[in-house]
């Protein structure tokens, strides 16, 4: 009697689901940082290019580059590492270069590590150089976009010059 027309509780379920129906992208942030994890079941190998934070619990072979990179304990890493923040808790036998370092308890690195901060913490065990550097990713930088540049002339296939293989 005093209720609502059948037509307008319609009209009005219709506007409520409507709003549960938005774009998931329009409801989620640009603000939202870019992470990414290397699950420990996974080995990869390879360049990892991240602009984000990067966390590794699998393996890795080859070269990682990121913001933040965190190798948790348990992990292992062979090859470079560029990064402004690198938290180590797992193995890495390669050369490192970034401006804050950290070496957990359970680290374990082999190699050379560049840095502008380096903080180790009890029973972290490294073997290798330590070279404080100003800005230690800056110099890399360039590295980060290899270039492509064309070989021009007749090879050979042996990699001498066409003089050599006359």
């Amino acid at each position: 009697m005093f209720g609502k027309s059948q037509s307008e509780t319609a009209d009005n379920h219709q506007d409520s689901v409507s709003l549960h129906k938005m774009p998931r992208s329009a409801v989620a942030s640009s603000a939202t940082p870019e992470v990414s994890s290397i699950s420990s079941g996974l080995s990869i190998v390879g360049k990892i290019v991240g602009h984000g934070t990067l966390t590794i619990f699998g393996q890795v072979e080859g070269e990682v580059r990121a913001s933040t990179v965190v190798i948790a304990e348990g992990a292992q890493m062979e090859g470079d590492v560029v990064a402004e923040e690198l938290t180590i808790g797992g193995h890495v036998k390669g050369t490192i270069h970034a401006n804050r370092v950290k070496l957990n308890s359970t680290a374990v690195v082999e190699g050379d590590i560049f840095h502008r901060t380096l903080a180790i913490e009890e029973n972290a065990r490294f073997d290798g150089l330590s070279r404080r550097q100003e800005n230690t990713t800056d110099t890399l930088s360039g590295e980060a976009h290899p270039q492509v540049v064309p070989i021009e002339g007749n090879r050979k296939g042996n990699g001498a010059s066409d003089s050599l293989n006359a």
